[in-house]
């Protein structure tokens, strides 16, 4: 008996998701951080143990827009809430309750699709508090299952993984053994470029850049890729802190982008990093449109 499909992964900002599916992939297909709104678009990864295959879509955290591009990173997860065959909604259980958890139970039953929760940041309370938790939460949803998990520890993924698994209907594989994610090599580049800004700087910044890869090229008689990127600011003193003094700020992203994605994709890479600014580009339909990989200007 094998068991297959598809299961959205959805929560408010900064409940964990992308750690989460990280864990229970086994390995790193979405970037992570402690600032919330790091998801900007639906990812698939595929986790997979003997007898089971599921296809984990995290999502950006739901939230209420102010940017186009918020938006869209909203429609992105109701979307994957419409066509998965399960839900998992990851809760920060570390963190106070509000009105988000409504608004996305609320999504949740009006897609009428099996759910099962996820407690995650179980190793930042105390243990007391998790049984009044799970009460408070079932009471507002009929969850298939519970499971109070750690990403960050690995404390209870496997089991995570097996509850999924069990609730997913028997069928084949979908995907090649060997597959992970669907995310493009010039996508992934400039997703590790953006969370190695994203750990080294604060305040508002973290929601106001974006990475545009300009191009991917071999260089001429060398064994190595060239990638010429801009991070895009909205304010010219934004631009400043990106560079830092003396070019400090920039050089560091780059060295540390570079080391990983050589490590990961195991080959030399040369990072060509400028900064640019665009003024209001979170609600630039066609800058927007380029992110996402779409035509754009």
């Amino acid at each position: 008996m094998f068991r297959a499909g598809s299961v959205a992964v959805v929560g408010r900002p900064n409940a964990g998701k992308s750690t989460l599916v990280n864990a229970l992939v086994g390995e790193k297909v979405a970037i992570v951080s402690d600032k919330p709104q790091t998801t900007r678009k639906r990812i698939l990864g595929v986790a997979r143990r003997p007898g089971a295959e599921i296809a984990l879509f995290d999502t950006p955290g739901i939230h209420k827009p102010e940017y186009r591009m918020n938006a869209a990173m909203v429609r992105d997860a109701t979307d994957a809430l419409a066509s998965a065959d399960r839900v998992l909604f990851v809760v920060d259980a570390a963190a106070e309750r509000g009105p988000g958890e409504t608004f996305i139970l609320g999504l949740i039953a009006g897609a009428g699709v099996p759910s099962i929760l996820a407690l995650n940041k179980i190793d930042r309370i105390r243990k007391a508090k998790l049984l009044p938790l799970t009460a408070e939460l079932s009471q507002r949803h009929a969850f298939a299952a519970v499971v109070p998990v750690s990403a960050r520890t690995g404390e209870n993924v496997d089991r995570l993984f097996e509850v999924l698994a069990a609730s997913l209907p028997e069928g084949a594989p979908a995907y090649p053994d060997d597959f992970l994610t669907a995310t493009p090599e010039t996508e992934w580049i400039a997703e590790v470029i953006r969370e190695k800004l994203l750990e080294r700087t604060r305040d508002e910044l973290p929601f106001a850049h974006a990475v545009v890869i300009e191009s991917v090229r071999q260089a001429e008689g060398k064994d190595i890729t060239v990638v010429t990127a801009s991070i895009v600011v909205e304010r010219e003193g934004q631009k400043g802190i990106v560079v830092g003094k003396g070019g400090s700020m920039i050089r560091d992203i780059g060295r540390a982008a570079r080391e990983e994605l050589e490590e990961e994709l195991g080959r030399r890479l040369y990072l060509e990093l400028t900064v640019r600014v665009k003024a209001d580009w979170r609600n630039d339909e066609g800058f927007l449109a380029q992110l996402r990989g779409g035509p754009g200007t």
